[in-house]
């Protein structure tokens, strides 16, 4: 049985209606904007990941070849603290060897007779208790037996004699040698004796032939002095010799028994 026309007319109406309602929403344009906006936001933020990503390996590229120019900066500074340091040292040196030129240089005027000034170079390996090398020899005028007198730390001091002489060389026989003697003289007292090495240069030199009864005017401190006595008068007198570190005194012996320590530092 068919259903009435005027039932099936409303139907269609409202189906119209709604229709037409649907398109009218729709064409106030309010779902298109919406569309445009999120595929606007959906494209921002595909560029915003995008310029982070970019920007994250431009500053990580940027950073490596910043501490790579650091580190070349620092390689270079350090490169120069090295040549300051170097350069440092060098003046230190210069002046140091100035200095010592200086006081050669008045030690040489001090002394009033002819003087070679030489240096030491080493120590003789033949030479039993090593002899000390110094750089003059017969071109130099050096020659055998000569006393050879040092100045150290404004102090002037017998040394040795020459032992052997070579045409620019010249080994010097030390006063710590056992084999070396020197005639001596106290400078207070003037009273004398004979100064010989005991073999080493760290141990205390001897003075022997100080008469007993001068034991009390004789003090630890005094200074020794070449007397110029010598059968051969090698040394001059009046040089230092060293200064007495201890007196002793044996029963059966007639004269003091002095250890003298020199002035020279033979150590250094």
């Amino acid at each position: 049985m068919n259903r009435p026309r005027s039932s099936f007319d409303i139907s269609l109406f409202a189906i119209l209606l709604l229709v037409s309602s649907i398109l009218l929403w729709t064409s106030t344009g309010e779902f298109v904007v919406n569309f445009r906006n999120l595929g606007f936001s959906i494209v921002s933020g595909l560029e915003k990941g995008v310029f982070s990503v970019n920007s994250f390996f431009k500053n990580t590229i940027t950073s490596v070849v910043e501490l790579s120019s650091l580190k070349e900066k620092y390689n270079e500074l350090t490169e120069r603290l090295n040549e300051y340091e170097i350069l440092e040292t060098s003046t230190k040196e210069l002046q140091k060897e100035n200095e010592e030129l200086r006081q050669l240089l008045g030690f040489s005027k001090r002394i009033k007779t002819h003087n070679i000034v030489s240096e030491i170079i080493g120590l003789d390996p033949n030479n039993l208790y090593y002899g000390l090398v110094i750089n003059r020899g017969l071109k130099h005028g050096v020659k055998k037996n000569m006393p050879v007198i040092a100045f150290q730390k404004g102090e002037l001091s017998l040394v040795g004699k020459i032992m052997s002489v070579g045409s620019s060389s010249s080994v010097v026989l030390p006063l710590y040698d056992d084999r070396c003697y020197v005639a001596a003289k106290m400078e207070e007292s003037k009273h004398r004796g004979i100064v010989g090495g005991q073999g080493s240069s760290s141990l205390p030199m001897l003075m022997k032939y100080v008469k007993k009864r001068v034991k009390d005017e004789i003090k630890v401190g005094d200074r020794v002095m070449s007397s110029g006595l010598d059968d051969s008068s090698i040394f001059p007198k009046n040089i230092p010799v060293g200064y007495i570190s201890k007196v002793a005194v044996h029963d059966y012996e007639t004269s003091l028994e002095l250890f003298v320590e020199p002035i020279i530092n033979f150590a250094t």
